[in-house]
């Protein structure tokens, strides 16, 4: 087991990384305090898989088990869906000194996480992703949260977890469209933070399936992708400053999702395409190298993830959408943008006319 411990001025926690792992959950969280109350949340397709075991660990550890499913999928990440766990909160007679344990993907985790953030004014909170890009991303930083028809994740709050359990067996399972969604946040990382992660990524043939990769670089995939998110969450917890970075690709990324409902390209698939276009406006403004970009298209394209807009989207209403964005200060888009490999800026300077620009080329 690889352990990143996530330091925050008031809460620390483990990321831990282990084969195997949801069968060592309940000894895991057996040793973090909690009460005996805990409720499982999850989707009926990963409780298919892996809700038995996890009870199992949960049970076998001495907690009180309940579970909830709920529906698969970004349009159901709703304040509706959320006020079901509520009512299952009550049922279940959920205490303060209860957990509620997210077993999902991204959308799961973010519902769970702002239940558990909000029943009884907050109660503990554990991650145990099933996707690549919960694993590396979503389930660490405490970020969570529903969508609102005019825009994703507007509505949530910040609740750490007190664990997150990353099982890497549970990847053999994941649909290939999904591993290739969680490719684009590895990438973002070797953008932003990890020049050697990008370049080992680089010198592998395919990155579009499971089996392409290495015991050794899926590892390294992992344990380089959640160091450098706890890195950057210890040092902005709550996305004053430096946490921005971490926005790379999602800017036009969460308004091309928004603006196609959520049902034609999925999170990983609009950060990619994100990237493009924040890679091509750094290049516009001078601000890195057309070989950079470069780079970075081809590794994108290496894992099968789109480059180019969804045909029909409406550009003007990209632009427009842009404004709702989370990251919006004084009426002015910020955008986060490369310098170099392995480094970015956030820049507030940039026009309507050059997103459009960009926009049009894609």
């Amino acid at each position: 087991m690889h352990t990143i411990r996530l330091n925050l001025p008031q809460q620390a926690y483990d990321i831990a990384i282990a084969l195997g792992g949801i069968a060592k959950l309940g000894e895991l969280m057996s040793h973090l305090s909690l009460g005996k109350k805990v409720l499982l949340v999850s989707n009926p397709t990963v409780f298919q898989h892996y809700g038995d075991r996890a009870i199992a660990s949960l049970e076998n550890a001495g907690f009180d088990v309940n579970s909830y499913n709920l529906p698969d999928g970004e349009q159901h990440k709703t304040l509706a869906s959320v006020e079901k766990l509520y009512n299952t909160a009550l049922e279940n007679r959920l205490e303060r000194s209860s957990t509620m344990v997210a077993l999902g993907g991204g959308v799961i985790g973010d519902m769970t996480g702002f239940a558990a953030a909000t029943w009884l004014r907050g109660i503990n909170f554990v991650q145990v992703p099933t996707t690549l890009l919960s694993m590396v991303d979503a389930a660490i930083g405490g970020k969570t949260g529903v969508n609102h028809p005019q825009g994703k994740n507007l509505i949530g709050a910040f609740h750490q977890p007190k664990l997150v359990l990353i099982d890497p067996q549970v990847l053999r399972t994941l649909p290939e469209r999904e591993f290739r969604a969680g490719m684009a946040e590895v990438i973002k990382y070797g953008v932003i933070w990890d020049a050697e992660l990008f370049a080992q990524m680089e010198k592998c043939d395919r990155l579009d399936q499971l089996h392409y990769l290495s015991e050794s670089l899926l590892q390294e995939i992992l344990v380089r992708s959640c160091q450098a998110k706890a890195d950057v969450v210890s040092k902005d917890e709550k996305e004053a400053g430096l946490r921005a970075i971490l926005n790379y690709g999602h800017t036009i990324g969460h308004a091309v999702e928004s603006l196609t409902r959520y049902r034609v390209v999925n999170h990983g698939e609009a950060v990619a395409i994100g990237m493009v276009a924040a890679g091509q406006l750094a290049v516009n403004l001078g601000l890195w190298q057309q070989a950079s970009q470069d780079r970075q298209l081809a590794l994108i394209q290496k894992t099968g993830l789109p480059t180019r807009l969804p045909e029909g989207l409406d550009l003007d209403a990209i632009v427009d959408s842009l404004q709702t964005d989370k990251k919006v200060k004084a009426g002015k888009v910020r955008f986060v943008l490369p310098t170099q490999i392995g480094v970015v800026k956030v820049t507030d300077q940039v026009s309507s006319e050059q997103i459009h620009q960009v926009l049009h080329q894609m």
